[in-house]
């Protein structure tokens, strides 16, 4: 397999069924266009998107009812779906699979680190060079497995790092916890986030990253009034006159 060619420099969205999964649909409330959208798992049975990932082979779904309350959304998806729904191995019984181009895209990537299935999806949009990565309901909040939880977190942000060196601008949900994104601005660097007045990192227009004061950051939020406007040949009414 070759990388896609028509996914080079474009704006790709990938889904997941974390809670900030709803920051996709404001998203696309708002009018945001992607040129793709790239389903995880299960929620490719709620959204409309053109690739699916599910990187367990699809025994797990079909034969099994290990994954839980996602087992029988992903059956059905698994036994209709014409594709492509990227996987691990092919399944004569589900007519979208395809295997994922694994070689290719450790080699384009010079890593084998993939412990989880949004980190194969990041690590397939290196492989096939987007411009812009944006994600939506990637969270990693498991409340009842914590050190899986950041096990896949440190994976995928290892490859949005490895997006982020090559020029790819990345969007984050902003209520994920993917680097960060949902810490207060004025927590985010450690060390500086003890100061009186905390340093706060932001990113110019030219994607260059710089640091303010977080009082001058407030200041800037702040609404300032508007200027009134002067009117040629117009005076404003007399104060009325205090007895």
């Amino acid at each position: 397999m070759t990388p896609i060619k028509d996914l080079e420099g474009k704006h790709v969205a990938i889904v997941g069924l974390g809670a900030s999964w709803q920051d996709y649909n404001i998203a696309k409330s708002h009018g945001v266009q992607f040129d793709e959208v790239w389903a995880i798992n299960a929620v490719s049975s709620v959204i409309i998107h053109d690739r699916v990932f599910m990187m367990d082979p699809a025994t797990r779904f079909l034969d099994s009812d290990d994954a839980g309350q996602q087992t029988e959304g992903m059956k059905q998806v698994l036994l209709k779906h014409q594709g492509p729904i990227y996987s691990c191995e092919l399944d004569k019984r589900c007519p979208g699979l395809v295997e994922y181009p694994i070689n290719e895209v450790m080699k384009a990537g010079k890593s084998a680190y993939l412990n989880n299935t949004v980190a194969y999806a990041v690590a397939f949009a290196y492989w096939c060079k987007v411009g812009k990565l944006s994600l939506f309901g990637v969270d990693y909040s498991y409340k009842g497995n914590l050190h899986f939880a950041e096990q896949g977190r440190g994976c995928v942000e290892y490859w949005l790092s490895k997006l982020e060196s090559v020029g790819v601008s990345i969007g984050i949900a902003r209520s994920s916890s993917l680097l960060d994104q949902n810490e207060a601005a004025e927590d985010k660097l450690y060390g500086y986030h003890r100061l009186d007045d905390p340093l706060v990192v932001l990113q110019n227009s030219e994607g260059d990253y710089i640091t303010l004061k977080a009082s001058e950051y407030k200041q800037r939020l702040t609404p300032q009034p508007k200027p009134q406007k002067f009117v040629a040949g117009r005076q404003d009414p007399p104060e009325p006159k205090k007895w």
